[in-house]
């Protein structure tokens, strides 16, 4: 039987279970996420840790304000069941998981990610591998019995990755030709980082607000909003850089614009480096999840490769990517996973650096990347929901489609239930799933032709309509 704590110093039903997300944890401070479930986490963690046989665990945290008092709280719970901690202080997450690879094999980063600033979560990997789903759950179970014994043993360390960090990825990427690049950390801390790394694979780095600060008073640290991107626009036409790159809160997604302006969305960064990674790596599995554009997948093809298309969800897409023992995988959301010469986590600098490898290549960086297929597609929407209505209603309109029919017969419709209800036509598709992490209806749409566009938006939310009458649609928050 496992000895419950009689020093704990948290209040069990104090927890709350809104927090136990499907790929992290996370929570609004201090009203949900405090110092007092920090501890209470790293309790938790270091004894489940102990039961794999894994004794060391490496702990970083990105700028965010809440960062220093939540460290400390979880370090703090981790040593009090016999943890040896590395303690890595301010990094990106791409580093805590670089620790976590080249140091020891488990890791907890304390990071709110592109959430808004009173927000802050932890990411954690054991054994080498991020945790997700029920193994978050059982977290929140062993947190709420007290499910662990305080022993002595523990300890804290001071670790450096950041000049290892960078000295591996100097020595694996080598740019053709110096190139000019602004880069733009929003205040989030890749600011600390990337524009050094940069500089040391030879590029010229104009910096927009790398300076670390929780409050981030210039624009919020995500890229994929258009909105973030526009003092790196205007950065670009006053520098006359080639390329514009841009972070998100902790380190782990990157946004590309070109000098005229354009967004290089993940799914298109997607087919230049699956171009790239199969001449190494030929017949490869090329993983990407449901929302990523239908010119992906022919665009692997054609390149030799096998594309494969899974879940939405940044742990899921790293764990099939073992099973298949894929060199890369990517999100629509922005992850991309470099297994071939990299690690296979995600890490927007490291992705940063891959691209500028191959476009030096090239006399014209902006050619390469607008020369990369593209659609007319939505933006992602969202449809508000009851809390646990979205899977049941992606099951009924699974369903539906299955017993009444695909629309646009004449456009050779082909239905994938993967992840929810995705539609691919001969000319585009539509997506209608259930977002993981909060109560929402996921919706993409892309069309080959604005026209084909518009009549697959009609049909799905035609569709949708016959489980959810009224829907009401929204840009994604995230």
């Amino acid at each position: 039987m496992i000895a419950r704590s009689r020093e704990s110093t948290i209040d069990p039903m104090q927890v709350h279970s809104s927090i136990f997300k499907a790929y992290d944890i996370r929570g609004i401070v201090p009203s949900t996420l405090n110092a007092d479930v920090a501890q209470a986490l790293g309790r938790a963690f270091g004894a489940h840790a102990l039961t794999c046989g894994e004794t060391v665990v490496a702990v970083g945290r990105d700028g965010r304000l809440s960062g220093p008092e939540l460290s400390a709280a979880l370090i703090s719970g981790l040593v009090s069941v016999g943890i040896k901690v590395l303690d890595l202080g301010l990094v990106t997450t791409p580093m805590l998981y670089f620790a976590a690879h080249t140091l020891c094999k488990s890791g907890i980063q304390i990071t709110g990610s592109h959430n808004p600033r009173d927000y802050n979560g932890f990411k954690m990997v054991l054994g080498g591998r991020a945790i997700y789903g029920d193994e978050i759950q059982g977290l929140r179970q062993r947190i709420e019995r007290e499910g662990w014994v305080l022993r002595d043993g523990g300890s804290v360390t001071p670790a450096r990755v950041d000049e290892t960090y960078r000295d591996r990825i100097v020595g694996d990427v080598r740019l053709a030709r110096p190139l000019r690049i602004v880069v733009d950390c929003g205040n989030g801390v890749a600011g600390a980082s990337a524009p050094g790394l940069f500089r040391a694979l030879g590029c010229e780095v104009i910096e927009l607000f790398s300076e670390v600060d929780g409050e981030f008073p210039n624009h919020h640290p995500d890229p994929s909003k258009p909105e973030n991107l526009r003092d790196l626009m205007a950065a670009l036409q006053q520098h006359d850089a080639e390329l514009g790159l841009a972070f998100d809160g902790d380190g782990d997604r990157l946004g590309i614009v070109t000098r005229d302006g354009e967004t290089i969305y993940p799914d298109r960064q997607m087919q230049l480096f699956a171009l790239d990674v199969l001449k190494r790596v030929p017949g490869g599995a090329i993983v990407f999840d449901v929302k990523c554009s239908q010119r992906l997948a022919p665009a692997i093809a054609a390149a030799g490769g096998r594309a494969v298309m899974f879940k939405t969800g940044h742990s899921l897409i790293k764990a099939r990517m073992k099973e298949l023992e894929s060199p890369l995988g990517g999100e629509m959301s922005g992850h991309i996973f470099f297994k071939e010469r990299w690690y296979g986590f995600d890490d927007g600098s490291y992705a940063g650096a891959r691209l500028l490898e191959i476009v030096s290549r090239s006399p014209d960086a902006n050619a390469v990347l607008k020369a990369l297929p593209t659609s007319h597609s939505t933006p992602e929407l969202n449809v508000l929901c009851e809390e646990g209505e979205p899977h049941r209603l992606t099951a009924d309109l699974l369903e539906r489609v299955r017993h009444g029919g695909l629309p646009a017969p004449g456009h050779h419709p082909t239905l994938s239930d993967i992840d929810g209800v995705r539609i691919d036509w001969d000319d585009g598709f539509g997506l209608i799933r259930a977002s993981n992490t909060t109560p929402v209806l996921v919706l993409r749409f892309e069309g080959q032709t604005e026209s084909a566009l518009e009549r697959i938006r009609h049909d799905m939310l035609a569709l949708l309509q016959q489980v959810k009458p009224g829907a009401s649609l929204q840009e994604s928050a995230h």
